[in-house]
């Protein structure tokens, strides 16, 4: 049987991961071996990037909500615990969004869960 070199695929798959390794700094976007490292490592880190991003936008709605709750004398667990209580299934996104935008609105929600909104 003759022997096999993979000839134009070889050359397709190593200018396949150099191509998506495009820019990266020193040997790892130029050399093939550090390249296919490289392109596995971000890989793993894009994945938990994209856990990790979840994860930041809800501390930020939290943290937004606190402040709103704050400037109405209430703490953030009380109105949650409120929000609970009143069966309001506002999100947090929605709930920092209306603080956000519409202060009026966020004051008639936070009198339905049944805490007293100081001015």
């Amino acid at each position: 049987m003759p022997r096999v070199r993979k000839g134009a695929a070889r050359r397709q798959s190593k200018k396949r991961i150099l191509k998506a390794v495009k820019g990266y700094r020193g040997a790892t976007g130029t050399q093939y071996r550090l390249a296919k490292e490289a392109r596995i490592h971000a890989g793993v880190n894009a994945r938990i990037d994209r856990k990790r991003k979840k994860r930041d936008f809800r501390g930020l709605w939290i943290i937004r909500l606190s402040a709103a709750c704050r400037q109405r004398g209430i703490r953030y667990s009380q109105f949650i615990n409120g929000l609970k209580k009143a069966k309001i299934g506002l999100n947090r996104k929605m709930l920092s969004e209306i603080a956000v935008d519409d202060p009026k609105a966020f004051d008639a929600i936070a009198e339905a869960a049944g805490l007293v909104v100081e001015s």
